[in-house]
């Protein structure tokens, strides 16, 4: 007796004194907001998307360690797996030609890293989940070279204590098992910050967990996985089953899981740290030798390490992140929800619509979240994920004299209520006229053709089905098509179904 006994690369000591750190984490914030050392509003926003690599041939490619090195850029990052980048934009100033901005800096970054991952015969492709995946892609030796991610899918994976399941039911039903973390590095998104005082906090973060559904709706982008066609958004069942750390009875017991929408609207961003600390035991105890008390205390401002690294493993789609940037704390709200792609125009689309949304409905003399359950609020989520661009979702009834809430189709939802709003968002960030309407343009245009990436990828994979292709030639054919339009750069609701573009006749 008396010896260290060892979790992982952990002394079970390590999470006693983690445990502590973060309760001090907790009080520091705390106590940061009763003195009001938040910074002032600057209406910041920040863009990072997930990458894939692919071939020409349309399978991936595992080589984000040689590629990133011929990038040579701080802008670009490993992700989880070998087949996966990210890249980050520097935070703007929401207003002007913002988004046109955006675009033209996203273009030249994606367009110098296709040519850089091309001297090793791979290509850059934005999409929610790369349809030609397959399971032995997705297992522990494709794990990036990154000590953090090998440590990350070990704790986890201690913690679970079994494989993973992954079992989706959706146009097809998957069932199958993984020994690691690995398959959620299929999931590559789009994450947008907003930087907001603690005051306005709650209200945005509310009003982006209203937001998620017609998020999802318009901007579906992810209905293949290891060659079965499930939800038209499959990276949320996904994501939740793949960093499970749940077995069956903890499930059955009502234990939250570290991927979660969350239960309950919130009244300040404290509310969140505190549950994170609540409910999530830590899969990474690792600490710092700040005191953040101590730092405070001496009138400077702490980093809080233990809980940014905490709050980094529990997988909101809505996250609240502290940061500190010349030397003043700040918050933000990550939105998570949307997938990579299908084009940039088609991201810069949706990034304008959920910065005009949430502008908006945090600003509602009524909020949205006073007329709609939260549990609701889940739901339309969840048909949002299954049904993409024809859910049906249910929504506070409009009007003076209007009360309750009622189903209504996703793009009509769309269309007649929640663009307007985005309108009056933009134009309330000093947007410019021609960058709100023609992005919002792109979000009306998917509504009225009821088109969007994940509607695409399915109808042009059953045509080539029905050209007689084998579906997994299918699959790679259908995602060659995909890259060559997303290079091309027209939104998606403009390109032709099938796998080649119709010949134009006078």
């Amino acid at each position: 007796m008396g010896e260290k006994v060892v979790a992982g690369r952990f002394d079970l000591s390590d999470r006693q004194r983690y445990r502590e750190k973060l309760r001090s984490c907790l009080a520091g914030l705390e106590r940061l907001l009763v003195e009001k050392r938040f910074d002032r509003p600057k209406n910041l926003m920040g863009v990072e998307i997930e990458l894939n690599l692919a071939g020409t041939d349309g399978m991936p490619r595992m080589l984000n360690g040689q590629v990133l090195e011929r990038i040579a850029s701080r802008d670009f990052q490993t992700e989880l797996a070998m087949f996966n980048l990210e890249v980050n934009i520097a935070p703007h100033r929401l207003g002007g030609r913002v988004f046109d901005r955006l675009a033209e800096e996203l273009r030249t970054s994606l367009a110098y890293a296709d040519r850089k991952a091309g001297e090793v015969d791979a290509g850059i492709v934005m999409t929610g989940i790369l349809a030609t995946l397959e399971r032995d892609d997705l297992v522990s030796a494709n794990l990036s070279e990154v000590d953090r991610y090998t440590l990350l899918n070990d704790q986890i994976v201690a913690a679970r204590g079994e494989d993973f399941l992954i079992d989706i039911e959706g146009v097809e039903h998957l069932v199958c098992t993984s020994k690691s973390i690995v398959p959620e590095a299929a999931c590559t998104s789009v994450q947008l910050h907003l930087q907001v005082t603690p005051a306005r906090f709650a209200d945005v973060w509310n009003a982006a967990q209203a937001a998620v559904a017609p998020q999802i709706a318009v901007g579906a982008n992810s209905p293949f996985l290891f060659g079965h066609e499930l939800w038209r958004e499959s990276r949320p069942p996904l994501f939740l089953q793949a960093t499970d750390t749940r077995p069956p009875e903890l499930q059955a017991q009502g234990v939250r899981p570290r991927t979660w929408f969350g239960e309950r609207w919130i009244t300040s961003a404290y509310e969140l740290f505190e549950e994170n600390l609540r409910f999530f035991p830590a899969v990474l105890p690792i600490c710092d030798e700040e005191d953040p008390l101590a730092v405070l205390d001496a009138g400077g401002v702490p980093k809080l390490a233990e809980l940014v690294l905490h709050n980094g493993t529990v997988y909101r789609w809505n996250r609240p992140v502290y940061g500190i940037a010349d030397g003043v704390p700040h918050l933000r709200v990550e939105n998570r929800v949307l997938p990579a792609g299908p084009t940039v125009t088609d991201v810069i689309a949706n990034a304008a619509f959920y910065y005009g949304l949430v502008r908006a409905l945090a600003e509602e003399s009524r909020p949205v979240w006073t007329r709609l359950p939260f549990a609701v609020a889940e739901a339309n989520f969840d048909a949002a994920c299954r049904h993409g661009i024809d859910a049906r979702l249910v929504w506070p009834r409009r009007g003076r004299y209007g009360g309750g809430t009622a189903e209504v189709d996703a793009v009509t939802l769309v269309r007649d209520e929640l663009l307007p709003l985005a309108e009056a968002g933009l134009d309330a960030w000093g947007v410019e006229a021609a960058d709100r309407d023609h992005y919002l343009g792109v979000i009306d245009e998917r509504c009225r053709r009821r088109a969007n990436g994940a509607s695409w990828q399915a109808a042009t994979f059953h045509r080539a089905l029905e050209q007689g292709l084998s579906r997994q030639a299918a699959l790679a054919a259908m995602t060659r098509r995909y890259a060559e339009l997303m290079n091309a750069g027209e939104p998606v609701h403009t390109w032709p179904v099938g796998l080649v573009a119709p010949v134009l006749t006078g």
